[in-house]
């Protein structure tokens, strides 16, 4: 690390311009000042509520939940006090505008970078350590602009340089890279969630080619936005290439499961064999399909349960997808009727039951499917158009119009018996017993007649 000497062209506001300063703002012309400030302002969020229409998107990054508090409003305000700066600097002695200025530049970026990453981290613990970070960082920008110490600084940064290789770099520069690299970061972010926003919108076709489309964007955009940033601080892009030999040493060694998922990713959404909203079953768990990244896909169970799988698992393993062809599911439920029922009477009086249950479609069936230890066996098989709002639901409904329709037609349904054979001195034995107690052998083995009390 060298220092040169510093060429000082910039000096801090001293305590008498500091005390001019306040004189100003005690004129009637910072009056003006700030009603034009004002009508700035006031027209800024006119153009807003009215680009924004009459519903205004919820968490929407430019327009925010309350017009006010979005990205677009500071912003706005910003270019109309600049241009109400420029028509007053001739006329008006300017001191609100000088103060005005560096807050909304503060508050544009701290509006942009707390929304982008709320919208593209909304379950991230550490985006408040960044708003904060932000906020205090760009709050003290403004201090130091409005006291007349960041040029100064600026001119000490730039004279210190740090000798990497055969280049040498100012830490102003590596700073202002930095800050480069962040805004251009937050600003791919926020570009690629819009797109993002605007192909996944609407119906579902081509949903996958969608997801794939939105993914390479958002790639694309920060690789771009990056190299923009490093080539902005002064960074040699050929030494990127050894940096690009070393990733592709990590690829072949350690990141081989991390990029086949990658891979597995792009391969799914490509040839559309899994697509959002299929019911499918891996691995033993049963769900459908809620989202497709490019490392996991997001599999929701009808309990509520969540699984992440790689996607490495849905090339190499089985999948059942219960939705590739259609998104009818067909479900099954058994009953037993006594033996003696007349089946060819009872199974159009069943199929009419289950048909008019309201979420059953087309024809169902009603199949004899065993003879039990006990009745009847039938087998009830019917197809539902929409798994997603759940499978047991409706197979209740089911059964309770099947007991209906058993109960009104009074169709026994028979329940487990057993029977007991004893040998003959057994019989005589209990005869005997039964005789002296008044009853009968089937009372006594049932346990209804006890000895009588002396």
């Amino acid at each position: 690390m060298t220092t040169s000497p510093p060429t000082h062209h910039t000096q801090p506001l001293s305590a008498d311009e500091l005390m001019a300063l306040w004189l100003q703002l005690q004129q009637p012309t910072a009056l003006l000042e700030l009603a034009v400030f004002g009508g700035c302002l006031l027209l800024a969020w006119f153009m807003v509520r009215v680009w924004a229409g009459r519903q205004v998107p919820h968490g929407s990054v430019w327009f925010g939940d309350r017009i006010y508090d979005g990205v677009l409003f500071p912003l706005l305000a910003l270019v109309l006090a600049l241009i109400a700066r420029r028509v007053l600097l001739n006329d008006v002695p300017l001191a609100v505008f000088r103060l005005v200025l560096p807050i909304l530049v503060s508050l544009a970026i701290i509006r942009l970078t707390v929304k982008v990453l709320r919208a593209a981290f909304p379950d991230s613990g550490a985006v408040q350590a960044i708003e904060r970070t932000v906020s205090w960082l760009a709050w003290a920008g403004s201090v130091l602009w409005i006291t007349g110490i960041l040029p100064l600084v600026q001119e000490e940064l730039g004279a210190v340089t740090l000798n990497i290789g055969a280049s040498k770099i100012s830490v102003r520069s590596l700073i202002e890279g930095t800050l480069s690299a962040v805004l251009v970061l937050i600003l791919s972010l926020s570009v690629s969630s819009a797109i993002e926003a605007r192909l996944l919108k609407g119906s579902s076709d081509s949903l996958s080619l969608r997801k794939i489309a939105a993914n390479v964007i958002r790639v694309l955009l920060i690789t771009i936005g990056l190299i923009m940033a490093l080539s902005a601080a002064g960074v040699d892009l050929t030494a990127l290439s050894v940096l690009g030999g070393a990733i592709g040493v990590g690829l072949g060694f350690g990141l081989q499961k991390l990029a086949s998922n990658y891979v597995s990713g792009f391969v799914i959404l490509a040839e559309r064999s899994l697509r959002i909203g299929d019911l499918v079953k891996v691995d033993n768990f049963e769900g459908r399909i809620t989202d497709i990244n490019t490392r996991y896909t997001v599999l929701r169970a009808s309990t509520g349960r969540e699984a992440i799988v790689p996607n490495e698992l849905l090339i190499t393993q089985r999948v059942e997808n219960a939705s590739m062809a259609h998104h009818k599911l067909q479900l099954m439920t058994v009953v037993q009727v006594a033996y003696g029922t007349d089946i060819d009477w009872l199974r159009p009086l069943l199929l009419k039951a289950v048909a008019a249950v309201p979420r059953v479609v087309d024809d169902p069936g009603v199949y004899l499917t065993a003879f039990a230890s006990d009745g009847l066996e039938l087998t009830i098989s019917f197809w539902v158009a929409d798994p997603e709002s759940g499978q047991m639901n409706v197979r209740s409904d089911v059964n309770m119009a099947v007991l209906k329709c058993l109960n009104d037609l009074g169709v026994d349904i028979p329940f487990a018996q057993q029977v007991l054979h004893l040998p003959p001195a057994a019989t005589d034995a209990l005869t005997a017993v039964a005789g002296a107690m008044g009853g009968t052998v089937a009372d006594v083995a049932s346990g209804e007649v006890s000895s009588p009390t002396p």
